[in-house]
């Protein structure tokens, strides 16, 4: 007696597949415009800075480009990027970690949240050109605030502040502080209140919430937020630009002035290898940034 052979679906799967081959998928092909616009504006002009700023200007491999990060000038305005960007990032995070908690406190879909937030959205992109325009037709050295001023107080007042560090450090703000309220806001949704209601059933109060729940919580992603503060501030080049004219106080202006000086001509790589460190800087930043990102999403999900 003889028994017919049984062929099961994965048995006849298996054969499909041996015979005709795995099939191709096309679904790869939705990413590959965005991978070409980080290839062209991103990896690609990286890594020429990066190989530019070890060569000449005739393409031999040299040092001199690196050795001037050890010029005073080129120290001093990498400290002063440095402070900007670490004064800045400090008064942001703190302001706009308030202001999303004001926010938080309210109805999820509020109108003053909805409000805020696309205030912070538009806010936190208003830079370059037109900001520094907005600041120096407002209280520049003939500023509407500044003119009036002069004319109701007869003080002798000067808008010349905007156009040094100080000046920096409150335009700067302006982009600075919404942009925190929308990097912070997601973390302060993730507190549970179920968190709080266990404090409070515990015997605590709202100190001992605070300072045993929601400080140790938040303190990776309010630390990680003040590192893409940072890094926003210290890469920022055309509100200044616009501000300072002259001179590179910072080291995004020192770059402009090797590029476009008239007296000392041929620092075109040498402007590679500041950019190199600005580079750098940031990467260590950025990767500060994703440590404590992977770190908080442990616990606000």
């Amino acid at each position: 007696m003889t028994t017919a052979p049984v062929t099961t679906e994965a048995g006849v799967t298996a054969g499909r597949s041996t015979r005709t081959g795995r099939r191709f998928s096309l679904s790869w092909l939705g990413v590959v415009p965005f991978f070409a616009y980080v290839g062209v504006f991103l990896i690609l002009p990286t890594v020429l800075v990066v190989v530019q700023a070890f060569g000449t200007s005739d393409g031999r491999p040299t040092l001199a480009n690196v050795k001037a990060l050890k010029e005073s000038y080129v120290l001093t305005a990498f400290w002063r990027s440095i402070e900007l960007s670490v004064s800045t990032a400090a008064i942001g995070a703190v302001f706009g970690a308030l202001l999303a908690y004001l926010v938080v406190s309210g109805p999820a879909d509020g109108v003053v949240r909805r409000t805020v937030t696309a205030a912070a959205g538009v806010l936190a992109q208003f830079g370059g050109v037109t900001l520094a325009f907005a600041f120096m037709v407002s209280v520049g050295n003939q500023g509407l605030v500044t003119l009036l001023l002069q004319d109701t107080t007869g003080a002798d007042v000067s808008g010349g502040w905007l156009y040094k560090m100080s000046g920096l450090t409150v335009v700067y703000l302006y982009f600075q502080i919404p942009l925190m309220v929308l990097v912070f806001l997601p973390a302060l949704d993730g507190v549970k209140p179920q968190w709080r209601e266990a404090t409070e059933s515990l015997g605590g109060g709202g100190w001992a919430y605070w300072r045993h729940v929601a400080v140790p919580l938040l303190t990776p992603p309010f630390l990680g937020a003040f590192l893409l503060l940072f890094a926003n501030a210290f890469a920022a080049y055309a509100t200044a630009a616009a501000l300072i004219s002259q001179g590179g106080i910072i080291i995004p202006l020192q770059i402009r002035a090797a590029l476009t000086s008239e007296t000392v001509l041929g620092q075109e790589n040498v402007a590679k290898a500041l950019a190199l460190g600005m580079v750098i800087v940031v990467a260590v930043a950025m990767t500060l940034y994703s440590w404590m990102q992977r770190r908080s999403s442990r616990w606000l999900q």
